[in-house]
């Protein structure tokens, strides 16, 4: 069997990154991913029965998308060309195209594996349907962002979406161990930088291997530390797009932390959005609307709070106005949770699309004019200060509409005592309703 890389059309002595010298050979070299490629799992039964099938690889960098594809031409005998989103054009595709065809035409498949496949538009995404389909290619797409809302659905439709871990601890080790196998000697690193190098990975494997080629090439006379590690790499910038699915799993992180109350959680995902770069003010406007949304009145502090957050960074900006935001997450994750603000106005906005323009009772509307007093405008309207409880009773829905129960506030931190009111409230009503009966 060749090396992959005479498949790149490389020379054997051509000289090539650690990362491409350590590629593995055999799906069954493939790190971290058994979950697609054990006997049972889905690249694991394609191999067995002979028949691929299109599918999408979806996976952090450094997972082994690419490596996979290659693995699989090799072994279906299939002729494997590789284009990228980022360099090609609906021209470049078409010649891929034609020499598929060409190349099936004496019995050859071919296997193509398309690189950030979600950079590709609608209209570049659709010239693969019919080629899919009559099986001209077996289209492998790789992407790192969330297919659902990156390909269009005619081409998710003919495709399955096979989803790749990030590497975990055991993969990285094993990673370590080959970089050092083929280099005949150990990173110079001691426990805790190699626990720290795994951590600067984040699970890519890629990124382990050039860090460690790096290292290789130290001629550090004694082991580094993880200050020294630090020095000698540089920090990587976390793996965070602002605008894409990452953006979006950090915010639910830290909103759902928030909500189960657990403080320290709410810490370490607020502190990796500011790590990644996020804008501290879009985690602002996110602390305001969870303030109303999942404390409410339970604490009305809440949301005085994360604008006072709000305030504070736009005074003091960076880093200094960080301090507003830990703050304003650490009150709102310890404080007690209502949503009953966010369900009364679900409740009343669905009320009011379903009853319509029915209007006020006209015991509770100004009467400026005679035409409106003689129709009956404010007739009856009891003034609340001037009754012996302060509290009418009136009902103020319209006449057509039975009386809503639309607010059902917690047995929880301030709304106990709304509750209380409520009831209190509740009580009048029926023991006026009894006296005017």
């Amino acid at each position: 069997m060749s090396d992959l890389f005479q498949a790149s059309g490389l020379e054997a002595d051509a000289p090539r990154p650690l990362a491409d010298r350590l590629r593995p050979q055999r799906l069954e070299d493939v790190l971290g991913q058994d979950h697609l490629l054990a006997s049972e799992a889905p690249i694991g039964r394609m191999v067995a029965s002979g028949k691929l099938a299109s599918f999408v690889l979806w996976g952090p960098p450094g997972s082994g998308k690419t490596t996979i594809a290659r693995l699989l031409a090799q072994h279906g005998d299939l002729h494997f060309d590789q284009v990228s989103a980022v360099f090609s054009g609906v021209a470049d595709l078409r010649k891929v195209f034609e020499a598929a065809k060409a190349r099936r035409s004496t019995g050859r498949g071919t296997l193509l594996f398309v690189d950030e496949i979600h950079r590709f538009n609608r209209s570049q995404q659709d010239s693969f349907l019919p080629y899919v389909e009559d099986g001209t290619i077996i289209l492998v797409g790789a992407t790192t962002e969330n297919p659902s809302f990156e390909l269009n659905a005619a081409l998710l439709s003919r495709m399955q979406v096979l989803v790749l871990n990030r590497l975990d601890g055991a993969a990285l080790d094993a990673l370590i161990g080959r970089a050092e196998a083929d280099a005949g000697r150990a990173l110079p690193l001691d426990e805790a930088a190699r626990e720290a190098l795994r951590a600067m990975a984040d699970g890519d494997g890629r990124y382990l291997l050039n860090a460690a080629e790096v290292l290789l090439d130290l001629e550090a006379e004694a082991s580094l530390g993880p200050a020294e590690l630090a020095a000698a790499l540089q920090r990587r910038a976390p793996v965070y797009d602002k605008d894409r699915e990452g953006h979006y799993n950090l915010i639910s992180a830290l909103h759902k932390s928030l909500r189960g109350s657990d403080v320290d959680a709410a810490l370490y995902w607020l502190a990796r959005m500011l790590e990644a770069g996020e804008e501290p003010l879009y985690i602002a406007r996110r602390l305001v609307r969870f303030a109303a949304e999942d404390v409410g009145l339970a604490d009305p502090a809440a949301l005085t709070q994360a604008l006072a957050a709000k305030d504070m960074y736009d005074f003091l900006g960076s880093p200094e106005g960080e301090l507003g935001l830990v703050q304003a997450t650490i009150y709102l994750a310890t404080a007690p949770k209502s949503n009953a603000a966010y369900g009364a106005e679900k409740a009343a906005r669905t009320l009011a699309r379903e009853t319509g323009s029915l209007m006020p009772p006209k015991h509770i509307l100004n009467a400026p004019t005679r035409l409106m007093k003689e129709l009956g405008y404010g007739k009856g309207y009891a003034y609340d200060h001037a009754t012996e409880h302060g509290f009418s009773g009136q009902d103020y829905f319209p006449d057509d509409m039975a009386r809503q129960s639309l607010y059902a506030p917690a047995d929880r931190g301030f709304e106990r005592e709304i509750r209380k009111r409520l009831d209190y409230w509740a009580k009048m009503r029926r023991e006026i309703a009894d006296e005017d009966a």
